[in-house]
């Protein structure tokens, strides 16, 4: 734990990062900036999310659509400049001071029980036939108090990614790798890893940063052990599935030396990278991870053998995956409310979703997508991507998931770094969590 100094001083960087946060977002917004050549018929509608090319292009075939009655305005909030927290302490300060500054805006949807405070419930627009063209697993992230609060952008699946070309080495190699799409054990992976004479050498990379990525690669595990693990929608830190998750990644890194220490420093970009770097064979990760590098990482020939596959399982055990993605939410406090609703339809339709999928990778959540036999041959791996969903489970849906997901990843962080054993690190994370404090970091 930090000393009442540090915690001090830690409160007195968040002030000043959310405060500088929350000037930039007034500057992007502010009414002197838009053109004034545009029409004053014409409602301007604000958008902030990560503005991808995915994003640009959705926002500009809509604007195409609706030109002279409604334009959306991109608020960029990109990764590269804001961290995710600070990305929800932005936007939970802007809407928390009553502005109608935000039409719509994008939250991951572990995000959506702390914000349904600030958004129009969206029950009277989006009736039963709307909701019946969603994929179930992206509609159950949307609710709060039984009301729908959100709609689904886009789905995230946890997977991993190898290298094809390194496993081509092996004599068995496309038997290994029908393996590896079903899913092999963690005893097979360790064995692999003998095989290909990657001792000591970075094998399996994953995120163990102090962040909600982490947390995503540990609660893997304890449903993996246990998949009854979140069925009362609450984590138990003391329950056999906790521990031996928690054992399972100290292991990775210092027992079966599979993991870099390093993995203690990476989010999802940093672990893509290290794995690329330094000829890793396995990595952790999401969907759109070639789709991202194909635009910035040089050596194409890597990333022309980077294969996907299912996560790996416990003995006895079916594999299983964690659920991301984001969720569009509308501000109660718009102004723009219709022109607003207008957009997010929008962003529901096959063709939106089309380009989501097309440009970024982003999985679609629309049903008729998944049916449309045409498309799906035609894009092998998002089949394969929704074999993976099938498996998916939802993280637990709490006000406070953020508090406690904070906690987590601090003290399983920890314990990874050998700071604390597993026990000390599990048993300080229920203290605080029961205890319901805040951890300032």
């Amino acid at each position: 734990m930090s000393s009442a100094s540090e915690k001090q001083t830690s409160i007195v960087t968040l002030v000043v990062v959310v405060t500088v946060l929350t000037a930039v977002l007034w500057y992007v917004l502010s009414p002197s900036l838009i053109s004034s050549s545009a029409s004053s018929q014409v409602t301007r509608v604000y958008f902030a999310d990560r503005i991808s090319d995915a994003h640009r292009l959705v926002i500009d075939r809509f604007n195409q659509l609706h030109r002279g009655s409604i334009e959306v305005v991109p608020v960029d909030l990109p990764f590269d400049k804001f961290s995710t927290n600070e990305r929800k302490e932005l936007l939970a300060r802007s809407l928390r001071s009553g502005s109608d500054k935000l039409d719509v805006f994008a939250v991951d949807l572990i995000w959506v029980q702390r914000f349904a405070r600030w958004c129009e419930p969206l029950d009277a627009y989006f009736n039963s036939r709307d909701r019946e063209k969603i994929i179930p697993v992206a509609l159950q992230s949307c609710f709060f108090d039984s009301s729908l609060v959100s709609m689904p952008l886009y789905i995230d699946i946890g997977l991993m990614y190898y290298r094809r070309d390194i496993l081509d080495r092996l004599p068995d190699a496309s038997k290994i790798a029908e393996d590896l799409e079903r899913s092999v054990s963690w005893p097979e992976l360790v064995q692999l890893q003998k095989r290909l004479g990657y001792s000591g050498r970075p094998y399996y990379l994953f995120q163990a940063n102090d962040y909600e990525g982490l947390v995503c690669n540990y609660l893997e595990l304890v449903m993996a052990k246990d998949p009854t693990s979140l069925s009362s929608n609450r984590i138990d830190l003391q329950s056999p599935a906790s521990r031996s998750a928690l054992e399972l990644l100290v292991d990775l890194v210092h027992k079966y030396r599979m993991s870099p220490i390093e993995v203690s420093e990476f989010d999802e970009t940093r672990s893509y990278k290290y794995m690329l770097d330094y000829d890793a064979v396995f990595v952790r990760g999401w969907p759109n991870f070639v789709e991202t590098f194909r635009r910035s990482y040089q050596d194409t020939a890597k990333l022309a053998n980077i294969r996907k596959a299912a996560l790996p399982h416990f003995p006895g055990q079916q594999p299983t995956s964690v659920f991301g993605g984001w969720n569009l939410m509308l501000s109660k406090y718009s102004t723009r409310k219709a022109a607003a609703l207008e957009f997010i339809r929008f962003a529901e339709t096959k063709e939106a979703q089309q380009l989501l999928y097309k440009t970024d990778g982003l999985l679609p959540i629309t049903i008729d997508i998944y049916q449309d036999t045409a498309y799906m041959n035609g894009h092998p791996d998002l089949a394969y991507y929704y074999t993976l969903l099938q498996r998916g489970f939802h993280r637990p849906a709490m006000i406070d998931y953020t508090r406690i997901s904070d906690i987590i990843s601090y003290y399983v962080r920890q314990a990874i770094r050998k700071e604390l054993t597993v026990q000390e690190a599990l048993q300080r994370a229920s203290e605080m969590i029961n205890s319901n404090k805040v951890l300032i970091k």
